[in-house]
């Protein structure tokens, strides 16, 4: 029976330890929850200025940014041609001296005068990358590059092929500023 009554009975030692683990795994106090709120609270309002200051920083760099391109554009839509302009002045200096000799009356200075400004004219036109549309007689119609003064009927040349240049055209960096000028030959109209 003894047995018995210490199988049932508790051994004091154990339950003080029990009692002891049971205090250990109590959850402790939780802070006052407006005080946290109030913190959370405070930080949020925190970042939302730090956030602000940086979008109307970020917003005035952005209208900086903006207004100089903008001026930036404007200069050089102003001074776009300022380099071609220089390299132009002597071609107009050389037509006002070709005016000049043609008021004396020296008719052979005239003509080396023009010669001389048109090949200088063109010296400049080469320098900013304008080139000739000249079609020789006989080349191919292309609608790209050529436009159509008149059709004419010849045996001499296919249909479709330019019998004559009325005005060259000309290309700015391989865009046409302006088409050739040219008669298109067709069929005779006997031909059938």
């Amino acid at each position: 029976m003894a047995e018995e009554q210490s199988a049932q009975a508790p051994v004091s030692g154990n339950e003080p330890a029990e009692q002891a683990d049971e205090v250990k795994f109590e959850e402790p106090k939780a802070a006052d929850p407006l005080a946290e709120l109030q913190a959370a609270l405070t930080e949020a309002q925190h970042q939302a200025a730090q956030n602000r200051d940086r979008y109307l920083r970020m917003a005035a760099e952005l209208d900086n940014l903006r207004k100089r391109t903008q001026r930036d554009l404007e200069n050089a839509h102003k001074f776009a041609l300022e380099r071609f302009l220089t390299e132009l002045l002597p071609v107009k200096d050389s037509l006002e001296m070709g005016i000049a000799a043609a008021d004396a009356g020296q008719v052979a200075a005239i003509r080396e005068g023009m010669d001389m400004t048109l090949k200088l004219l063109a010296m400049v036109l080469d320098r900013f990358g304008v080139r000739e549309v000249n079609p020789a007689r006989g080349e191919a119609f292309d609608p790209e590059l050529h436009e159509a003064m008149a059709m004419q009927a010849s045996a001499e040349t296919g249909s479709g092929a330019i019998l004559l240049t009325v005005q060259k055209g000309y290309q700015l960096h391989g865009r046409l500023l302006r088409p050739a000028r040219v008669i298109v030959a067709k069929s005779p109209a006997g031909a059938a």
